[in-house]
């Protein structure tokens, strides 16, 4: 296990970074209506063969070539198709960077009701659930992530996370190992991997 506190400010920096939510995917709060404009299909949403060439890339892409493609896919799974929940998301991530974790997850509950398929807004209140204390709430959300999502690298190494922070290190490992098979080059999973080699040494995977 690390020796890092589950809590500690290390600790939710690496599950914020890993989850999606860099600080400069932070996008400016500029004047965004507050109903939905018509958008066409082609401006908001991929489609699965669109998607399904990316991960394929990403699946055989060298280190550099891989980054460009993870940026690609996650600022794409932050569209939604609605100004509102976009709004939303913006909001409520600002709140997270500014650690005000009440305000930032009534924005993503508001999001997650507006939009509840969207896979983001259940990995945003994952975020902050994990920042505010509550494993439980964090993994219900991170589950419906995957349920969403099932190629959501970053809520495949956060769920890896909680499950090594709770003692649970078979667990952890699968859901890192499953995060390299998406991406072989995503951050955390290899670390998170060799953490716990030894623990689940000898031990159905």
């Amino acid at each position: 296990m690390m020796e890092i506190s589950v809590f500690s400010p290390l600790r939710v920096t690496v599950f914020v970074l890993v989850i999606g939510f860099a600080p400069s995917a932070l996008a400016q709060d500029n004047a965004v209506p507050d109903t939905d404009e018509a958008v066409t299909e082609q401006q908001t949403q991929l489609s699965d063969e669109t998607m399904d060439v990316l991960f394929e890339r990403l699946a055989k892409a060298e280190e550099r070539e891989a980054s460009r493609i993870e940026k690609e896919i996650t600022d794409r799974w932050a569209k939604s198709g609605s100004d509102s929940a976009d709004l939303l998301l913006i909001r409520g991530r600002k709140a997270l960077e500014k650690r005000e974790m009440k305000k930032a997850i009534a924005h993503f509950s508001r999001l997650i009701a507006f939009k509840p398929d969207f896979a983001e807004g259940w990995n945003a209140r994952a975020t902050a659930h994990f920042a505010d204390r509550n494993l439980g709430r964090a993994l219900a959300d991170l589950y419906e992530v995957l349920r969403i999502e099932p190629r959501h690298f970053g809520a495949m190494i956060g769920l890896g996370l909680i499950m090594e922070s709770l003692d649970r290190e078979d667990d952890a490992h699968a859901a890192f190992t499953a995060a390299q098979e998406v991406h072989p080059n995503v951050d955390g999973a290899g670390d998170g991997i060799e953490r716990l080699k030894k623990s689940v040494e000898g031990q159905p995977i």
